[in-house]
């Protein structure tokens, strides 16, 4: 049953981080970058990781078993410490967005919580490459929770972890179908497209920016 969204202040801000502050982890056009790069299937690559890639974001796998499954299930000439670093390299950073959310906790007193579906090793190091842990407050991660989007389940973990209620939330994620399920459970939503559109959204929910 959907929750009915009251007059409270926005008292937090949780975060997908792959298509809103950062580029995504490892999509699908990193891994046709790999595939060309190291001279691999695509087709077979990709059909090896959906079947796996779930497991690996709900924290139950290695990043090294996971590469065992999808790609060094045969020999290669090519390292999996050759393979990790070029997917950790797919990481780039969105700054307007970053700064967005930095300048806004700041002045609205807000926490800010990751909620997003990631694995442990990939998720470690996009923290620390681009300082994450600098202006978060809590990363409620699949890797951490063993849970997954959509799963309410993960959502319900992040309002338990910030002591807030569904509608003290401004959830913001570029996935229209959890946002729809964030929005299911009483948050107040925003799918992210670009910096203009979810600052507007922001500010209409009571969150301006002072430049």
């Amino acid at each position: 049953m959907t929750k009915m969204l009251d007059n409270q202040p926005i008292k937090a801000l949780f975060l997908d981080i792959g298509g809103v502050l950062l580029t995504n982890g490892w999509d699908r056009h990193a891994r046709r970058r790999a595939a060309e790069l190291f001279n691999l299937d695509y087709a077979q690559l990709d059909e090896r990781h959906h079947l796996t890639f779930d497991t690996y974001e709900s924290g139950k796998l290695t990043l090294d078993d996971y590469l065992k499954r999808i790609v060094f299930y045969e020999k290669r000439p090519f390292s999996p410490l050759e393979m990790t670093h070029f997917i950790m390299e797919q990481s780039q950073p969105f700054p307007d967005m970053i700064d967005l959310m930095k300048r806004l906790k700041q002045q609205h007193g807000l926490k800010l919580v990751a909620v997003n579906n990631e694995g442990r090793e990939i998720n470690a190091h996009r923290i620390r490459k681009f300082g994450l842990d600098t202006f978060f407050d809590a990363f409620v991660s699949s890797c951490y929770a063993h849970l997954r989007k959509p799963d309410t389940d993960l959502y319900q973990l992040a309002l338990d972890v910030a002591q807030v209620e569904p509608g003290q939330v401004a959830y913001i994620d570029d996935r229209l179908m959890f946002v729809q399920v964030a929005r299911s459970q009483g948050m107040h939503c925003i799918q992210h497209t670009d910096y203009a559109t979810t600052r507007s959204k922001l500010a209409a929910l009571g969150l301006p920016l002072d430049d």
